[in-house]
């Protein structure tokens, strides 16, 4: 049985771990028995998650922690440090003025939490994505006056994806601001949903990877890095797969835009597999199991490969063991788990 290192020579800096305001769970609540909201899968996800069963009251308890039960669960699996973000949906379910109003409340919330704990924590911005100006503005204040290290989208917002230009002024201010926006899994949106529902495929068993990577790709299709070639976007779970597609698309993209098929779909500056390794970061986040974090290692390159473990969602104690167990040296576990999430994320601590 493969044993964690007790002391190992680099720190472990786990990227995607969740946190959820108490407040936040109540509206989620309240939405859930009211029915407010045309969206299935947050019905799913939090219909259940939101619930009083066993495990959803463990996952209460977890996710909500900012002190001694979230820092001893890290004490346990030998985590140093986590990068915090508000819990997918977030905000997005709201309507854009009450989700800007909200990203304010919660960040403020994160960052005091992160003060009591400034060596084990550090934070991502929430913001309402259909607000794009307050989106902008709220990212700004995140980092330069709560010392956020950059943002946390999740994904689509019922059912609007961000690959419209109306949208952008966040990645705008991301760009100028030289921080990464994490985009994170959201379940497939009402007019996706439907075919996953029914098998329960609707969340982290694949709907969360064909929902993101589309929005990612979407994200690339619309040249929002052509706009804003320096900007970072973090994926999590070995890239949603893109990276094991990263032939394909690039393959198809490449005869798709130039035929003039799709009214929206037209030639970019680079190559699809260009933006895939020089404008998106990878964490194995939920992929504890060393061949497809080699895979994405070695096909997109060891310093855009981060650690993550996905706490509380899937909070794997022995997942740290196996990852220590990758085929790297010292250095290239260093890399992997600590070195790139100081240059992504600034965390000199």
């Amino acid at each position: 049985m493969t044993e964690r290192n007790p002391n190992p020579p680099y720190k472990r800096i786990a990227t995607e771990e969740a946190w959820a305001p108490a407040e936040m769970i109540k509206l989620y609540r309240k939405e859930i028995e009211e029915k407010a909201i045309n969206d299935p899968g947050f019905q799913s996800l939090w219909g259940f998650f939101s619930g009083d069963s066993p495990k959803a009251k463990a996952h209460h308890a977890r996710i909500q922690d900012l002190g001694d039960l979230r820092l001893k669960d890290m004490d346990d699996s030998g985590i140093d440090i986590q990068v915090l973000s508000l819990t997918s949906p977030g905000v997005q379910i709201f309507d854009p003025a009450t989700a800007s109003s909200l990203a304010t409340r919660f960040n403020d919330e994160l960052a005091e939490g992160i003060a009591r704990h400034p060596d084990r924590f550090v934070g991502l911005a929430a913001f309402s994505p259909l607000d794009p100006a307050n989106a902008a503005k709220e990212l700004e204040r995140g980092v330069k006056k709560l010392d956020m290290r950059g943002g946390i989208l999740n994904s689509h917002t019922l059912g609007t994806y961000m690959d419209d230009e109306k949208y952008w002024e966040v990645f705008e201010a991301a760009e100028a601001l030289d921080v990464p926006i994490y985009l994170h899994p959201n379940t497939p949106p009402a007019q996706m949903i439907e075919p996953f529902l029914k098998r329960g495929l609707d969340a982290a068993v694949y709907g969360f990877a064909c929902e993101t990577g589309l929005h990612a790709l979407r994200l690339m299709v619309a040249g929002l890095f052509d706009r804003f070639p320096k900007l970072q976007i973090i994926l999590g779970h070995c890239g949603e797969a893109l990276p094991f597609w990263l032939y394909r698309i690039n393959y198809m993209h490449s005869h798709i835009s130039v035929t003039g098929r799709y009214p929206n779909v037209g030639p970019l500056k680079r190559k699809a597999e260009e933006y895939l390794r020089e404008n998106f970061i990878y964490t194995n986040s939920g992929v504890g199991w060393a061949p497809p974090v080699m895979f994405v290692r070695d096909v997109i390159g060891p310093d855009r490969k981060m650690y993550a473990m996905d706490y509380p969602w899937q909070f794997v104690p022995e997942e740290v063991a196996w990852m220590d167990d990758l085929p790297l040296d010292d250095a290239g576990k260093k890399q992997f788990y600590e070195d790139n999430a100081r240059r992504v994320f600034k965390i000199t601590e």
